[in-house]
C-alpha cells in the first residue's frame, strides 16, 4: 500500500496537476500549513483526505503528515511538482516488488524548470531528491528549512525523473523569496549570528554569485539562468537585510528593558 503525502499553503493554482500525477496512490494526504484559497476543496473533490497541520515549519509539516498514514510506503510530493507516466510506472513495478530489504529510502531525479525553462546549470541539474521510503525505515524528518529525512537502511536512486515547476513568473518568485527568506534569517537570528556589518552584504551577495555563476555556470542557461542566478544573489541579500533588522528590533527592545 503506497500512501502520497503532499505539504501545501495556498497553492489553488498548480494543485489539481500535482493531485492528478497520484491517482494510483492507494492512500492520499493533503496537509494544510494554513490555506486560505480553495486548495483544500480541489483536493477533497478528488479524493484527498485533509489534515490541518499545527506545525511550525516544513521538517513538522512532514512529519504530521506521515503520522496521518497506514500504508507500507510513503511517497511525498510538492504542490509544484508532477510525477510522469515513465517515473509511475517506476514506482508501481518498485512497491508491488520491493527487491533489496537493506533499502530504506530512494532519490528521485527531478527535472526544475524556472520561467518555463528546464534548467541545466546554477545547481538545478543533475538534481536527485529523497521522496519514497519504505514506511518501517522513515524515522522522520529534521531541520526547520530544507528539511531531511531520517532514515534507516541504504539509498537507491531511481531512472525517471519527475517535474519542477518552480518559478512560474517573476510574481511568483518574488512571492517564494518573501517567505523562505524569512525562515532563514530567523534562523540565522536563533542561532545568534554575528552583528549584520555593512561589508557582511557584499560579502555574502559576491559568494553567492560566484557559487551561481562561476562554479556552478547559471549563464550556460541563457537568459533565465541568468534571470534565476541573479535571483538567488537577491535573495541573500533580503536573508541578510531581514536578519539585520531582526537584530536592530531585538536590540531595541532590550535597550528598553
Amino acid at each position: 500500500m503506497l500512501s502520497a503525502i503532499v505539504i501545501t499553503k495556498n497553492e489553488q493554482a498548480m494543485i489539481a496537476d500535482c493531485l492528478k500525477s497520484l491517482e494510483f496512490a492507494d492512500e492520499k494526504i493533503l496537509v494544510d500549513t494554513g490555506n486560505t484559497d480553495s486548495t483544500n476543496s480541489i483536493a477533497e473533490k478528488m479524493g484527498w483526505k485533509v489534515y490541518k497541520s499545527q506545525g511550525k515549519n516544513f521538517s513538522e509539516f512532514r512529519n504530521d503528515g506521515l503520522k496521518q498514514t497506514h500504508g507500507d510506503w510513503i511517497l511525498y510530493l510538492d504542490a509544484d511538482e508532477r510525477l510522469t507516466s515513465d517515473s509511475i510506472s517506476e514506482i508501481k513495478s518498485l512497491v508491488k516488488t520491493p527487491g533489496d530489504a537493506d533499502v530504506g529510502a530512494f532519490a528521485l531525479p527531478r527535472t526544475n524548470y524556472y520561467l518555463g525553462k528546464n534548467l541545466l546549470h546554477g545547481g538545478w541539474g543533475n538534481e536527485y531528491i529523497v521522496r519514497l521510503f519504505k514506511k518501517t525505515h522513515l524515522s522522520a524528518w529534521k531541520n526547520p528549512l530544507h528539511e531531511e529525512p531520517v532514515f534507516s537502511g541504504s539509498l537507491k536512486k531511481l531512472t525517471h525523473p519527475f517535474i519542477h515547476i518552480s518559478h512560474r513568473d517573476l510574481t511568483s518568485m518574488l512571492g517564494k523569496t518573501i517567505q523562505y527568506t524569512d525562515y532563514e534569517a530567523k534562523l540565522r537570528f536563533q542561532s545568534g549570528h554575528p552583528p549584520v556589518t555593512w561589508w557582511r552584504f557584499f560579502r555574502v551577495m559576491f559568494t553567492e554569485f560566484w557559487h551561481r555563476f562561476v562554479s556552478l555556470s547559471a549563464a550556460k542557461d541563457g537568459r533565465v539562468g541568468i534571470i534565476e542566478g541573479m535571483f538567488q544573489v537577491f535573495n541573500m541579500f533580503v536573508i541578510y537585510a531581514r536578519l539585520w533588522e531582526m537584530q536592530v528590533t531585538h536590540a531595541q527592545k532590550s535597550s528598553h528593558n
